[in-house]
């Protein structure tokens, strides 16, 4: 028997306010609700299902792991972590690597490092720099960096000394650097706040802004990261190298899990009792992660985000041309998004789409944002784009 959406408003937290259509199954890039009616995924999950719905490999992966062993607490270790681990070394900048659950907790254990580097240098070494309209998550020391008050409004007093500068703005960050900035922490492209990529001199300023006041470069690839912009992390597209990356998301494919990335030198700074996570490390989790990774690491999985972005990016300009919406199309590989038009709000049309079924995202009010599965075939593609059209002439048609 299937459970209506009425049973979310009489036993969970209202934190959500989640559609009335509930998926019960999905395969691939299209997922199946209640009734047994398909929707094509160009949400992914808020960028989390990266090879899609129920892969054979992540099946194959957490099946054959269920069947040995669960959980440990990190007073041992365990194969699938190390195996992980060795993996995100061998493909990354990084030289040591911290598990844990979510994005979230990835920024903290960044923003902790960052913190205990800087006071071991200097009591007053602690200011964290951060740019307006970031985001890096939900817990309090998160939103707090995170340059977003809407998400912090009535959850005050903050934790401080935290300065927020404009993203991509040089002369503001120049102008905030000083030697108590322990830590400058930017998303290469900002998700949540539009799809909107950081210009690769920024990037390079802020690398050579940290380098000169003792500080470490943080960048938060929690959206941007496993193969999202073409390119394992963001980092590699713009050629700037930070000293540290928080990734989670994609890294499961759906199964919750997190890392922190560093080097060698920087990681000593959190030595046994400085930070840690009951379920950090999971066998489960890193055994799916792994598995995710070496489809991520295919030639021919990263040849298939190159050419769906052009085939997407195609879409949306010639749904442009049609319907005058927004007025341009920004992002990198498989995370875009559309900006529309001023006086078009983006809530509408992602609701009309799922009418039409093709689930999709917004990136604040006024950006329709795009981060199917990086596994998405053309033919799925050039679907729900047909739905996502559907859904436009049914908006017009209605006024």
């Amino acid at each position: 028997m299937s459970i209506p959406r009425a049973v979310f408003d009489s036993v969970m937290v209202p934190n959500y306010a989640p559609s009335a259509i509930i998926p019960v199954r999905g395969a691939g890039a299209r997922w199946f609700d209640q009734a047994g009616r398909d929707y094509i995924d160009f949400a992914g999950g808020i960028a989390v299902n990266t090879l899609g719905h129920a892969h054979p490999a992540l099946v194959a992966a957490l099946t054959e792991q269920a069947g040995k062993l669960w959980h440990v607490s990190n007073v041992l270790t365990n194969e699938p972590a190390l195996k992980l681990a060795q993996k995100l070394v061998a493909n990354t900048f990084a030289e040591r690597v911290f598990f844990c659950n979510s994005g979230a907790e990835a920024n903290e254990a960044a923003f902790k490092l960052a913190r205990r580097m800087g006071n071991l240098k200097d009591p007053n070494k602690n200011r964290i720099v951060a740019c307006i309209n970031g985001f890096h998550g939900r817990t309090l020391f998160t939103v707090s960096v995170g340059g977003q008050p809407k998400y912090a409004q009535t959850f005050e007093p903050l934790p401080g000394n935290i300065t927020h500068v404009p993203f991509n703005d040089i002369a503001a960050l120049e102008a905030a650097m000083g030697p108590d900035v322990c830590a400058f922490v930017v998303e290469p492209i900002q998700g949540e706040s539009g799809v909107m990529p950081s210009e690769k001199a920024f990037l390079l300023r802020a690398r050579e802004l940290t380098t000169q006041h003792d500080a470490l470069l943080i960048f938060d690839e929690v959206q941007t990261g496993n193969g999202r912009t073409g390119h394992l992390y963001a980092y590699q597209h713009f050629g700037v190298v930070p000293d540290v990356l928080s990734t989670a998301k994609g890294l499961g494919g759906g199964f919750p899990i997190g890392a922190m990335l560093t080097t060698e030198a920087l990681a000593q700074t959190l030595q046994p009792g400085t930070h840690g996570s009951t379920y950090g490390g999971n066998p489960l989790g890193c055994a799916v992660a792994g598995a995710v990774l070496d489809e991520l690491l295919k030639p021919e999985l990263q040849a298939n985000v190159h050419a769906r972005h052009l085939q997407l990016v195609a879409g949306l300009e010639a749904l442009q041309a049609e319907f005058g919406l927004w007025q341009s199309v920004r992002g990198l590989g498989l995370l875009m998004g559309a900006v529309l038009v001023p006086g078009q709000s983006a809530g509408p049309l992602v609701n009309a789409a799922l009418e039409a079924g093709v689930s999709l995202l917004q990136a604040g009010p006024e950006v329709l944002r795009f981060a199917p599965p990086l596994t998405i075939t053309e033919a799925e593609m050039a679907e729900g784009l047909v739905r996502l059209r559907q859904a436009l002439e049914a908006l017009r048609e209605g006024g």
